[in-house]
């Protein structure tokens, strides 16, 4: 599958199949969020990987449930202290949201499904993981094989979003 290909396919998963997954494809997957690239290459970032039933058990109430159903739980962190600064401002964010488009796509062109999901508890998080305070929580990845096949979603047209000037 070339990118164009991969970018067409991926979906937002939301329910996935008890299937495991295989460790040389975690480590590809691994690679390519290693490869993602950062302001200065500084990289403030850290990917935990949560595989754990019991570990995903003590997230109940933080994520939504349909996500720890997974087989993995990805939780996207950024260190604001190591990222580069524009008007003071530190672009960890950025830095780790690259990262994590890098993750999806490389779930996607593995066959595996994967979903970004933005809305939870920081803090609790945060307590639940033991996650130090110089690493905030960015965004958590379900991953695995998806249950189903999802249709594409209807998507602005390129004139509406991709202006030449």
């Amino acid at each position: 599958m070339n990118l164009y290909e991969v970018i067409q396919k991926r979906r937002s998963i939301r329910k996935y199949k008890q299937q495991p997954i295989p460790p040389d494809v975690l480590s590809r997957i691994g690679d390519a969020v290693r490869l993602a690239p950062s302001a200065c290459n500084l990289q403030p970032l850290k990917f935990l990987v949560i595989s754990s039933k019991e570990k995903k058990k003590s997230l109940k109430g933080i994520i939504q449930d349909w996500a720890l159903e997974a087989p993995l739980l990805v939780v996207a962190l950024g260190n604001k202290e190591l990222a580069w600064r524009r008007d003071s401002e530190s672009v960890h964010q950025i830095d780790v949201a690259i990262a994590v488009e890098h993750l999806v796509l490389a779930a996607t062109a593995e066959g595996l499904g994967s979903c970004w999901i933005l809305a939870y508890d920081r803090k609790a998080l945060s307590d639940a993981l033991n996650i130090s305070k110089e690493w905030e929580p960015v965004a958590v990845v379900p991953v695995g094989y998806p249950a189903h096949n999802l249709p594409a979603t209807s998507k602005k047209e390129i004139p509406e979003i991709f202006e030449i000037i």
